[in-house]
């Protein structure tokens, strides 16, 4: 698909041109095609009102301009010194008349004298007047600066407040109302804020120590509103971090989407893991991975709990949930004090993760919260174990809708979570025992609790679930019957690590114990059906969700083995080292529920993405003249023809 090539050639021709106008030709008296078209396409015309200066009408419009201007500038001063002519003629006349009667009369010269002077003064006077202001120019206006627009608002807007209005002093609308918009904003918040003290204030001392108890300390609402634009940033920079890790591992995301092993076809019945994205946690490489689960909505989501399997080393513990379209960092962290054992998605709600630890707790964790804190927990009040917590399972939801998950630990108990309203409700399932008593101290009979350690419900049966224990023995238990077992299955002569129903096969389930072996059972027969010895203690085993009869476990010396019994009944398809350190065990594995892959955990808190080759994810082939059949039906049948093939001789035995 990435060696197709896609030619296309780009034009400046207009797609919707017509191409069949015709026009009649005086000159041959026919109409002919059209050869030259106009390929100019019009998306947009607005009629406006700018002129160019270089068109005529501009420059008529410049040169207009010009002489008004001009002739308001000359029109002022030709009338002050015409009129300052004038005055200087008068004023000269004035004076030969007082020097011609000068010698008659001196009294009147003098008088005459002296009122020349004074108009002298006052036409000095009138001369020394500034100029009239010059006209100001008149600009066109600019239809597309909106700075200029809003700013030529003829009245002042008025903002009214009850009755009364006040005028604002400034003349641009849109800023204003922005303006008043903060300052409203800003008042409403100081009356929130005081509210919210006067609230804090009236509350009783003892909802106060009970809320710093807890832990719950409410933000106010000028954090909160510190903490919106910070999301939105945080959402941006995952996006923009998802962008440069797929170009930082573009070629394992091309390997992962299309690379298939060619040479799986000179290879008869054997098959490869192609080793993809490597997901670690600086915070988490001194723990192992203890648990993995796929997210049932979003295929590209799993969590990982961390913890540790030695006794003598507990600490904390983490869940972590990573996405494969960014391998670099979780998108989820969560802390705890005591370390994880299990986790598991509810299929119905996807975002609710129910956990379990190694001082006996369960908790449930919503991943709609903005929070690193258990929406739910339990505690020694509410029925906590008093050992390890193995495994958690969800179940549907009971008759009031109310979500609901099991529980397994080193107790012996089998306990059911409710969950109601804002806390966890519990009641015993089951107490696991071991046959016969032992003595305790003045003689006392004393009988001893099993230890749980895994256990699995029917894909159908909502009743029925199988226990594997410590002692390496499996119980087959109904919710109905509290105080007995419907049958029980030795084995294997070491703790059962993981046990797990077939999700195609009803009678089919799948066991793996630290005795080196993996066995595979019908569960109305007492003997396993198919035994397989990987020369090491398993860690876990897992189902493919496309096939029955495909399934993967992973051993302690750091290999992952991926078995097929339609191909080959007897041996692995594919034995692969998956840990390369020394003194380094892989512990959990799990397929993908729709991708061709598988994610290995390790004790160093390492969690490996692979590939499956082709061989080892093999359908059925297509006959001629007939259609493949696929679907949960067609791989039952496909695993009970094996199972068939493996009772008969026993049958004739």
């Amino acid at each position: 698909e990435l060696k197709q090539e896609f030619t296309r050639t780009l034009t400046a021709d207009n797609p919707q041109a017509p191409k069949n106008i015709v026009r009649f030709s005086f000159k041959e008296r026919e109409y002919k095609l059209v050869d030259y078209l106009d390929q100019t396409a019009i998306h947009f015309t607005l009629n406006g009102n700018l002129i160019p200066k270089d068109s005529d009408e501009g420059r008529r419009q410049s040169i207009r301009s010009s002489i008004e201007a001009e002739k308001a500038l000359v029109e002022t001063p030709a009338e002050t010194s015409e009129q300052a002519e004038i005055k200087d003629e008068e004023h000269t006349g004035d004076t030969e008349t007082a020097g011609e009667g000068e010698g008659e009369e001196e009294g009147a010269g003098e008088e005459v004298a002296e009122a020349a002077e004074a108009a002298e003064a006052a036409e000095t006077a009138e001369a020394e007047e500034p100029p009239p202001p010059k006209a100001p120019e008149k600009k066109l206006p600019n239809q597309f600066n909106f700075i200029e627009r809003a700013s030529t608002t003829p009245f002042n807007p008025l903002r009214e407040r009850g009755c009364q209005s006040e005028p604002v002093p400034s003349l641009n609308f849109s800023a204003t109302v922005r303006q008043w918009d903060i300052y409203d904003a800003y008042v409403e918040e100081l009356q929130r804020m005081e509210k919210a003290k006067e609230k804090e204030k009236s509350k009783p001392q003892a909802v106060k120590k009970e809320e710093e108890k807890r832990g719950a300390r409410k933000l106010s609402l000028v954090e909160v509103q510190h903490i919106e634009p910070i999301t939105r940033v945080a959402k941006a920079a995952k996006i923009a971090e998802r962008m440069v890790n797929l170009n930082t591992f573009d070629d394992i995301a091309q390997d992962f989407k299309y690379f298939e092993d060619a040479s799986d076809e000179f290879r008869a019945q054997q098959g490869t893991l192609l080793p993809l994205w490597n997901f670690q946690y600086e915070k988490t490489k001194k723990l192992a991975v203890t648990a993995i689960s796929w997210n049932p909505k979003y295929k590209d989501l799993f969590a990982v709990g961390y913890g540790s399997y030695d006794f003598m080393k507990q600490g904390h513990g983490m869940v972590l949930l990573y996405s494969l379209k960014n391998p670099s960092f979780p998108e989820y962290i969560f802390s705890s004090h005591s370390g994880v054992m299990c986790l598991d998605f509810n299929s119905e709600h996807s975002h609710l993760l129910a956990v379990g630890f190694y001082d006996g707790n369960v908790a449930i964790y919503n991943l709609r919260k903005e929070t690193s804190q258990p929406s739910y927990k339990s505690s020694a009040e509410s029925g906590k174990h008093s050992g390890p917590v193995w495994q958690v399972k969800w179940q549907k939801d009971d008759m009031d809708n109310n979500s609901n998950f099991f529980s397994i630990s080193s107790d012996g108990r089998i306990v059911s979570w409710t969950l109601v309203k804002n806390e966890l409700v519990h009641m015993d399932v089951i107490k696991l025992s071991v046959e016969g008593t032992m003595q305790g101290p003045e003689g006392l009979q004393l009988q001893t609790l099993g230890c749980g350690t895994s256990f699995d419900f029917h894909k159908k049966i909502d009743y029925l679930f199988l226990v594997g224990t410590e002692e390496g023995k499996i119980y087959k238990c109904s919710k109905n019957y509290s105080s007995q077992f419907l049958d029980v299955f030795e084995a294997h002569n070491m703790a059962v690590d993981t046990i797990s129903w077939n999700p195609f096969h009803l009678k089919v389930f799948i066991s793996c114990s630290s005795d080196w072996t993996v066995k595979i059972w019908d569960h109305t027969i007492k003997s396993p059906m198919f035994v397989y010895d990987l020369s090491c203690a398993v860690g876990d085993v897992a189902w493919s969700p496309y096939s029955s009869t495909v399934f993967a476990a992973v051993t302690i010396d750091g290999k992952a083995h991926v078995f097929d019994l339609n191909i080959n009944k007897n041996e692995a398809l594919c034995t692969q080292l998956v840990v390369t350190r020394k003194k380094n065990k892989t512990t959990h594995i799990q397929f993908n529920p729709v991708f061709p892959i598988v994610i290995v955990g390790d004790e160093r808190g390492l969690i490996t993405s692979l590939k499956l080759s082709p061989n080892l994810r093999k359908m059925p082939k297509e006959k001629k003249g007939q259609e493949v059949k696929k679907g949960p039906e067609v791989e039952m049948a496909k695993l009970e023809k094996l199972l068939s093939l493996v009772r008969e001789p026993e049958g004739k035995a």
